[in-house]
């Protein structure tokens, strides 16, 4: 992989995953639009360089040229997934509490489809599911707030999270910025 490629993947993950990345989300989801071999070997890189700090990524979905990969936390994950409510809801959708993560992102994979998403995929990226459901209900919309997620209750708790994540972004950037290759920006 070229440095202009590495650089461009580098900068896709920063601005879809910076929270993720720097530990203040459980999970994330890149679209990438290059060829199948470049993705491969860049995550086949980043299991091998960020593996020991919890970070994950699974490819969930590739269609033409558009590869969907679903950054996560394992740690953040299992105990987001874990939450009573998460998993009440997710149960809705035919995951059991007793899956493991692997399982249920297979099931999730399954039922990708590039273009549109199932409904469940909230839920894997750590919105709040009363917002999910908002969205469910509403067709996605009338939100009281359109950010990261369309925002259904609790708006000023979004609003928080959202400059949040923003401030994620930037740290990561400026990280980027100062010539530091990704993997090295979040250890």
């Amino acid at each position: 992989m070229s440095e202009v490629e590495r650089r461009s993947i580098d900068g896709l993950m920063a601005f879809h995953s910076a929270p993720t990345l720097l530990g203040v989300k459980c999970a994330n989801l890149v679209s990438f639009d290059r060829n199948e071999h470049i993705i491969a070997e860049y995550l086949h890189e980043f299991a091998s360089e960020l593996s020991d700090s919890g970070l994950c990524a699974k490819q969930l979905c590739r269609c033409r040229k558009r590869t969907l990969v679903y950054i996560y936390n394992e740690k953040m994950l299992n105990a987001w997934l874990g939450m009573p409510q998460v998993t009440d809801f997710l149960g809705e959708y035919g995951y059991t509490a007793d899956m493991s993560i692997d399982e249920r992102l297979d099931i999730l994979a399954l039922r990708m489809n590039c273009g549109s998403f199932p409904h469940e995929i909230g839920a894997f990226l750590g919105y709040p599911v009363e917002d999910v459901r908002g969205f469910i209900s509403n067709s996605g919309r009338n939100c009281l707030l359109c950010g990261y997620w369309k925002v259904y209750e609790n708006a000023e708790k979004a609003r928080q999270t959202f400059k949040t994540y923003d401030r994620c972004r930037e740290i990561l950037f400026d990280r980027l910025n100062h010539g530091l290759e990704l993997f090295q920006a979040v250890k």
